[in-house]
């Protein structure tokens, strides 16, 4: 099938016959999606919070590190179950518990749609001198239409993306380097662990934020495609472009505090001496690139609290239209607050930490420690099936390991009474991996069955699967 035929499914199980690709493809997916401007700008917050330049960097190294590691641990899960990310949620807070998270990662979609916008429209706006919010209205519209053709033209984008973008911001930080003063802003002064904690909260935040659609581009491939090569592609391309792009951030504040001051990419941009144009339909390039996986994960998200609340199937021309409402309001949201925007970017991924980190705990230890790896696709799709209403296990778990972070809150907007007494170090996010997930095994141990609901149906095709001619085992 070739990339420019819109693509049919939402949330549907993604049946053998139309699996294809390799493992490999989830690199060059990664590598790209990062390389662009809106992980340069998180890179940034690490050093415009107050840590020098080199702690900033080892801050961000470590959360990358750590972070990556959940992010590509939901990778392997897309292959195994052929179905999106957060439908198979379900699994562990239930049919209708599930749209607690999914409500909530709709906000984090929104969030990252209208700050990428931001940067891509300014981007747009210094390279035609078109207003600044026309050009996000424009930039957007481009999105649009990546999205509604979907996962494989996002998916063969992003590969040419990773070559172009990834030159591209070699020469940037050649030029970057070699053309400012890094003397002063190079030295270990500046430390305090407070700070640095943050920093690597953050960078540890931006690869845990793409758990909740990791899956999403994954679903198509093999279900004989292993858990290693799906992990390590993942991971290998996530990190390697994330810490890229956050040094190169982090390095620009460094040597100018108000480099992305209102979102702008002049700074960026003025690296490259006679090449602005170009640089600028490059940048530009990556904010579509990255805001079209933004906008698919938001279209399958809210597509997943229309099918639970209201039983709706979508058909391409629904799909189409949700993915224009979608980005209309996400679009509103980032022309309303462009003009502070790095205080809001960090503000918004330091808030998103709390909700999702106890959801992606749960999430993976289901996946790997108790069900291991096996589920029945057609009770995902089954209000009253194995999995349907609302799972307390999951949601005890859950809640516990938001309650539990809030003493650790060192933020803008709430500081916690132990947080204080760490003198602002932030380590909510480490005890909500932990309490959250470790909570949920001791609970799935403890009360293995739910009373009132049915054992799992290991048949497909099904109401999951309408399109499937075959009938097969259940992923195992």
């Amino acid at each position: 099938m070739s990339v420019l035929n819109p693509e049919q499914r939402s949330i549907e199980y993604v049946p053998h016959a139309e699996r294809h690709g390799r493992a490999r493809s989830l690199f060059t997916l990664w590598f790209g999606a990062n390389l662009q401007v809106t992980a340069i700008a998180a890179g940034a917050i690490s050093v415009s919070i107050g840590l020098s330049l080199p702690w900033a960097l080892l801050a961000s190294l470590v959360g990358n590190l750590i972070g990556a590691v959940f992010m590509a641990l939901h990778s392997a899960q897309g292959p195994i179950l052929g179905i999106p990310q957060m439908i198979q949620s379900r699994a562990q807070f239930g049919f209708y518990g599930a749209v607690l998270p999914l409500i909530l990662v709709i906000l984090m979609y929104l969030g990252y749609f209208a700050t990428t916008g931001v940067q891509g429209g300014a981007a747009f706006s210094s390279l035609t001198g078109v207003n600044i919010d026309a050009s996000i209205i424009i930039v957007v519209a481009l999105t649009v239409v990546l999205a509604i053709f979907g996962y494989r033209l996002i998916h063969a984008s992003e590969k040419w993306l990773s070559v172009i973008s990834g030159l591209a911001f070699v020469y940037l930080s050649y030029r970057l380097v070699s053309t400012n003063d890094f003397a002063a802003a190079w030295n270990t002064d500046n430390f305090s662990w407070a700070l640095f904690l943050a920093a690597t909260a953050i960078a540890a935040t931006w690869q845990l934020t793409y758990a909740p659609y990791v899956a999403d581009y994954s679903r198509y491939l093999p279900a004989d495609t292993s858990v290693r090569a799906s992990f390590w592609f993942t991971y290998a391309g996530a990190v390697l472009s994330t810490m890229f792009m956050f040094a190169f951030g982090a390095a620009a504040t460094a040597v100018a505090a108000d480099a992305f001051a209102g979102g702008s990419v002049d700074f960026i941009v003025d690296q490259a001496a006679g090449f602005h144009a170009l640089f600028f339909l490059i940048i530009i390039a990556g904010v579509i690139g990255v805001n079209s996986l933004n906008l698919y994960g938001m279209f399958m998200s809210t597509t997943t609290v229309l099918n639970s609340v209201f039983k709706i199937k979508v058909s391409p021309l629904m799909r189409a239209g949700l993915i224009v409402v979608v980005a209309a309001v996400a679009t509103t949201i980032g022309i309303a607050g462009k003009d502070n925007f790095l205080t809001n970017f960090s503000n918004f991924i330091l808030l998103l930490a709390y909700f999702l980190i106890p959801w992606t705990s749960i999430n993976l230890a289901d996946f790997y420690v108790v069900r291991k790896e096996r589920y029945s696709i057609d009770d995902m799709f089954k209000p009253r099936g194995h999995y349907g209403g609302v799972d307390w296990r999951a949601m005890t778990a859950y809640l516990v390991g938001i309650v539990v972070e809030i003493p650790f809150i060192a933020s803008p907007f709430y500081t916690g009474p132990i947080a204080t007494w760490l003198d602002g170090a932030d380590i909510s996010w480490i005890l909500g991996i932990f309490v959250a997930g470790g909570l949920y095994i001791a609970l799935m141990k403890r009360y293995p069955h739910r009373t009132g609901y049915p054992e799992p149906t290991f048949a497909i095709p099904s109401s999951a699967n309408p399109h499937a001619d075959e009938p097969e085992s259940a992923p195992a």
